[in-house]
């Protein structure tokens, strides 16, 4: 049974102590002391470091004999406080007061890193979580892999913005061959060539690029075309084999080779074919274009444009501008036209979430203002299991409506309909599970309310098409496996499944792991989901090219 701390006695002691337990029980297979340690209410969640998967394993009775099992292989070994990390300290994570600590470890092939949560009148574990850092034998290095022109690279990056810059900086430092190609022609340019208004909607300390923080005196939000900029110069300093202007056509995959055949379009229009082992679709969380079917806009004379194709609101000047869609590509752009001059009107087609992008949703980067080191922040944002994590967004999002209640009254007043997303898990859920439906307040949200920008509802949009010179279509993404489709086939795309969202292993479907295809890997996501996840893909990968995971399937 576990032992009831003392009021006085050092964190680091009562959290050493369970680790000690731990091993010791874990050594043994004892299913007994391995439940005595774990809380009914309990969590273990593993990135590769036992399992070679991401995944989630809740309650006490469940969490032994998951350990058992895996443990037999990875042969994990001494757990003990990081003394390099963040010391272990009192926290309050979802709303619940606990004991936070960081530890190492090693397996038989690799070393990791992990935090513990005990809760602190008993000291039995509320989460564990238990991290793959480094392969023994294949730590990082600097410098890339990188071959000459006519090679074959093992790992072919398909998009290059912050997701395909991350993974493939992580495969460069682990000496894995990699080619990144993107469709624009110059570095940045997913960035560069969007409207003019954009913005980063989070602060800078948290949108790092591994291994390359920006430098001081960056704003704290990034315009477009300074994180542009950015990224050409990480993609140079990092040493990345980046193919501009090129567009990845598509490929089949060779079970008997264990390779694909793919097609690249080079700049001058020629076809490159090219055999790697690997393929990363890092096009972002969607990647092609949705445009409804709205059958008013058949016989509609002005001009109609995707979110993605608009660029400035100059053009607009003293005309009449509908932007269909209420989400942040909705918002920006409607206030980019009212600011040139446009007559602006917003069409909301269904309930939105509006926050105030300061400080409202800030709140739920608070982490990142504690006080620990960056990859300390990223550890613990790792460490946080989905039931946590549904938890910790929904008293976020009860405080950033309290803060925002009088915008968000006066927007009702409007006829504005509002939503706080599933069970009231706000916007961050929102994104992790549709990709969009919200928006952060920096100014169009008070137009709106104060009249100077027109809101109607969808079915209005007869009598609003009358007149109207231009439409704007801000109506989001199709799903990846919609992409999946296109460039590999159906039956590749039914094998993979859906994508992003969340599936029974409480993980993001899909993502940063391995897939019922083999050699088809996906990133998506923010830039620190990019920073942070990049690591476990480059690892899964480095393990397929080393033979540690000859067949890298999934199961």
């Amino acid at each position: 049974m576990a032992a009831v701390p003392a009021a006085t006695e050092p964190l680091a002691t009562i959290a050493n102590r369970w680790l000690a337990g731990f091993e010791g029980a874990l050594a043994q297979r004892d299913d007994g002391r391995l439940r005595a340690l774990f809380h009914p209410d309990s969590h273990w969640r593993d990135a590769l470091a036992f399992t070679w998967h991401l995944g989630t394993v809740s309650g006490c009775d469940a969490i032994p004999g998951k350990l058992k099992a895996h443990a037999a292989r990875a042969r994990p070994t001494g757990f003990t406080l990081d003394p390099d990390r963040t010391p272990p300290r009192h926290v309050t994570r979802a709303g619940t007061k606990c004991i936070e600590a960081i530890f190492r470890f090693e397996t038989a092939q690799g070393r990791g890193s992990g935090v513990l949560r005990l809760l602190s009148d008993e000291a039995k574990a509320w989460t564990l979580f238990t991290g793959l850092d480094e392969l023994k034998g294949f730590e990082e290095r600097r410098g890339s892999a990188a071959g000459d022109a006519d090679r074959e690279p093992a790992v072919l990056v398909v998009g290059g913005g912050h997701a395909g810059l991350s993974i493939a900086a992580r495969l460069a430092r682990r000496q894995v061959d990699t080619l990144v190609v993107d469709r624009w022609p110059r570095v940045g340019d997913n960035w560069r060539r969007r409207y003019d208004a954009l913005t980063l909607h989070n602060q800078v300390h948290v949108n790092h690029l591994p291994y390359m923080p920006f430098p001081p005196g960056f704003p704290v939000y990034i315009p477009k075309n300074q994180l542009a900029d950015w990224f050409e110069a990480y993609a140079q300093a990092m040493q990345l084999q980046y193919w501009t202007g090129t567009e990845f056509e598509g490929g089949a995959y060779d079970e008997g080779k264990r390779r694909w055949s793919v097609v690249l379009r080079r700049p001058d229009g020629t076809r490159r074919e090219m055999h790697p082992r690997h393929v990363v679709l890092a096009t972002g969380v969607s990647g092609i274009a949705n445009r409804p079917d709205i059958a008013l806009l058949d016989g509609f004379a002005g001009k109609v444009l995707h979110s993605s194709e608009y660029v400035d609101g100059a053009p607009w000047k003293g005309r009449k501008a509908l932007v269909i869609g209420t989400g942040n590509s909705g918002h920006d752009i409607a206030e980019d036209l009212h600011r040139a001059g446009a007559r602006v009107t917003l069409v909301q087609r269904s309930p939105t979430l509006i926050v105030n992008r300061d400080p409202s949703a800030q709140l739920v980067y608070g982490l990142y203002s504690e006080g620990p080191p960056l990859e300390d922040c990223d550890l613990i944002t790792a460490s946080v299991p989905l039931a946590l994590a549904r938890k910790t967004h929904i008293l976020a999002t009860e405080h950033a409506k309290k803060l925002d209640q009088a915008l968000l009254d006066r927007l009702e007043r409007k006829g504005f309909r509002l939503d706080f997303g599933e069970d009231g898990t706000g916007w961050q859920f929102k994104y992790l599970t549709r990709g969009g439906g919200y928006y952060f307040n920096v100014g169009c949200s008070d137009l709106i309310a104060d009249g100077e920008i027109g809101l109607a509802q969808f079915a209005e949009l007869e009598r609003l098409l009358d007149g109207a010179d231009l439409v704007v279509l801000a109506t989001g993404w199709k799903g990846q496996e919609h992409l999946v489709g296109k460039l590999f086939g159906e039956e590749v795309a039914a094998r993979v499944g859906p994508i992003w969202g969340f599936g029974d292993a409480q993980e993001l479907r899909n993502m940063f792991a391995r897939t019922a295809q083999p050699g088809l890997w996906f990133i998506a996501g923010s830039f620190a989901q990019c920073r942070i996840y990049s690591r476990y893909l480059a690892l899964q990968i480095k393990a397929c090219e080393t033979d540690l995971l000859p067949t890298c399937r999934d199961g």
